[in-house]
């Protein structure tokens, strides 16, 4: 009998809900959103559903974290500026899988690099352009996202570009 603790980080409520067995729900609780700290209210919601429920949290055998907020601050258009490093892939992925339009504007960078789909490298990484796009873009986002080729099976590009963007 696994219990599965669901939560849900809304505009306004943080929900957490404990599921059995994927199939009956034994609690369900609400505290209010903590933009500032987003920390505060996931932790008062799974602290309440938790004592709705008198299990403990090493009762939980899967947690899974969901952020609405998050979304909707995407589809609204809300957020600072990030800049997308994609290792590996083409500038045609951009528009085949929709990017360019989530993009909207913000800058990316096609680096080269990247792995096949059993792990390993196709190209070396190219270091020397991920460097020079960070020193242009750093005073210009908030913040860098990084996909890499098979990162799946191999992250050892993702982890690299990782630690250059820190």
């Amino acid at each position: 009998m696994a219990l599965l603790l669901g939560v849900d980080t809304g505009g306004t409520y943080t929900d957490a809900v404990l599921i059995r067995d994927e199939t009956t729900v034994v609690a369900s609780a609400k505290a209010l959103t903590t933009r500032a700290d987003l920390a505060l209210g996931v932790g008062q919601a799974v602290r309440r559903v938790l004592g709705a429920a008198d299990v403990s949290a090493g009762q939980v055998a899967m947690a899974s974290l969901s952020t609405t907020l998050a979304t909707n601050a995407l589809v609204e258009g809300q957020g600072g500026r990030v800049a997308l490093i994609y290792v590996g892939f083409k500038e045609r992925d951009l528009e085949t899988h929709g990017l360019a339009g989530a993009l909207n504007g913000d800058p990316y960078l096609i680096l080269g690099g990247g792995h096949d789909h059993a792990g390993a490298e196709r190209a070396p990484l190219d270091e020397a352009a991920l460097i020079s796009f960070l020193t242009e873009q750093r005073e210009q986002v908030s913040g860098f996202a990084v996909a890499s080729q098979f990162a799946t099976r191999n992250p050892a590009h993702e982890q690299r570009v990782a630690a250059l963007v820190t």
